[in-house]
């Protein structure tokens, strides 16, 4: 991983791997008390800003979306993700990792995605208890 623009070293963090970078506006969706604070923290290290919530009026660089299971229809959720979104954006869906409480299959996430007119490109480990799964608006 090659170091990003002026960012210190020791920015080889979760926020680092998953490309945020000073100055992008990142709206959180799906907040709960079992999403991870380290993550967020190390995110608003990264980009500079505070995360912001749905209907703030910004358009979003970057959607982070908190999903679990029983929050009910990932469709909807990732339709709703991309309204705020500007060109070229991308939303990162956040899952539980497979046996925690809340996983969510991938052929799920995959299906939802493709559905909301998004594509799945990249599954990472981001923290002990979360996945993330980068979408992106398809080229062309």
């Amino acid at each position: 991983m090659g170091q990003t623009g002026g960012l210190p070293a020791q920015d080889n963090g979760p926020a680092s791997r998953m490309g945020f970078r000073p100055g992008q506006v990142v709206q959180e969706l799906g907040w709960d008390e079992d999403c991870d604070d380290d993550l967020r923290i190390d995110i608003e290290d990264a980009t500079g800003g505070e995360l912001i919530d749905q209907g703030s009026g910004e358009v979003a660089d970057v959607v982070l979306q908190w999903w679990r299971d029983e929050d009910g229809d990932l469709t909807d959720a990732l339709v709703d993700a991309i309204t705020e979104l500007a060109p070229g954006g991308v939303v990162w869906l956040l899952t539980p990792k497979v046996g925690r409480d809340g996983y969510v299959d991938p052929s799920d996430v995959a299906d939802a995605a493709l559905t909301a007119g998004l594509s799945t490109t990249t599954t990472v480990s981001v923290t002990e208890e979360w996945s993330g799964t980068k979408l992106v608006a398809p080229k062309g």
